[in-house]
């Protein structure tokens, strides 16, 4: 069992309500000081980081309106004795653990989480940068290994994250904080692209590179698995360094593929590619919002959740919107191609620009 230690500083009037919760939330320690100055009390929780969530959202209610107090979530590495010596998980505490619904991470933790990743700093523009010139180059070289590089620095993630969970939240300026990086992100991997499309002389004949210009079925099929294993792995705790790869495969790649074709000309590989590009981040962020509300994750007290209602509807509708139309496109390309390869006609992807 995970735990968490959670600790309070509040008005000294506080303290019997503090370990009234923290003993009404099944905490697995609650320990109170009160010999603070200035008339101030401490108390500390260890408690299962399943249950911190609920604890946080009733300390809100409970003396959210003070301004003197603050709660600091803290991860704990071990503890002697283990959780699991102490007592039988209850009834409950067992259905939780086979519930998808149920929230090991904190909306707060997340919260912390993903605006890091929403941040438009100097860090995040290099990255892109970095990482845009490391794809194009290993795409046009055919260098798989120099592909996966470009992955693991790409920032991509963060903000497309962030997007969803300020959805799921009701957190507009999260939102257009989100979006607005994931929109300077994209636009600096094509124009970076472009010019290496640009200036590169030799044939853009490389597998890596055409791979990038044929969409499919099976594209949206990985953009979806590539959002839901994102969130799932930041809802639970994981580490999401592999998933930012996965997810980084999805929409880097496809973006140096459009500048490179836009770069050399090739106006027919770069649709497809900006198919491929536009059908991913859809669906990455489709699923994302979809699994962030699966989980339970949402605003905290009823007035918020009424108000972000729809916003939440909307924003769904229009990312299985765009996911529909963007799949009958698919659908109608496909259709396209064959017909043109019936009649003789080479399809775009096998075509080669010298």
């Amino acid at each position: 069992m995970a735990l968490q230690l959670i600790e309070v500083t509040a008005d000294h009037g506080h303290v019997d309500t503090l370990v009234a919760l923290g003993e009404q939330k099944n905490a697995l320690d609650v320990y109170a000081d009160e010999r603070g100055e200035m008339d101030r009390c401490l108390v500390r929780y260890v408690i299962s980081t399943k249950r911190s969530q609920e604890l946080l959202d009733a300390l809100q209610a409970a003396i959210g309106a003070q301004e003197n107090w603050r709660a600091v979530v803290l991860p704990i590495q071990a503890s002697v004795p283990g959780p699991e010596d102490n007592a039988r998980p209850p009834a409950d505490e067992v259905a939780r653990r086979f519930s998808f619904a149920s929230i090991t991470v904190s909306r707060e933790v997340i919260w912390n989480e993903v605006t890091k990743g929403a941040r438009l700093d100097l860090n995040f523009l290099i990255l892109t940068v970095l990482s845009t010139i490391t794809a194009g180059i290993g795409m046009l070289t055919d260098n798989v290994a120099v592909v996966i590089g470009a992955m693991v620095i790409a920032p991509l993630l963060g903000p497309n994250l962030a997007f969803a969970f300020g959805t799921a939240i009701g957190d507009r300026t999260l939102m257009f904080r989100a979006l607005g990086t994931n929109v300077v992100g994209i636009i600096l991997a094509l124009f970076f692209s472009y010019v290496i499309g640009a200036f590169w002389t030799g044939a853009l004949e490389s597998p890596e590179l055409l791979s990038r210009t044929v969409v499919g079925f099976d594209s949206i099929a990985l953009a979806l698995a590539a959002g839901a294993a994102a969130v799932l792995s930041l809802t639970t705790g994981l580490s999401a360094t592999l998933v930012g790869v996965m997810v980084a495969v999805a929409l880097l790649p496809p973006a140096a593929a459009v500048g490179i074709m836009l770069g050399s000309g090739n106006l027919a590989a770069a649709g497809s590619a900006g198919l491929l590009l536009a059908v991913n981040i859809a669906c990455v962020n489709l699923v994302a919002q979809i699994v962030f509300v699966a989980k339970g994750i949402g605003p905290r007290t009823w007035a918020e959740k009424k108000a972000s209602r729809p916003a939440r509807y909307i924003n769904v509708s229009v990312w299985l919107l765009l996911v529909v139309v963007l799949a009958t496109a698919i659908w109608f390309a496909r259709e396209t191609e064959g017909v043109a390869e019936g009649q003789g006609f080479a399809s775009p992807s096998d075509v080669s620009v010298d």
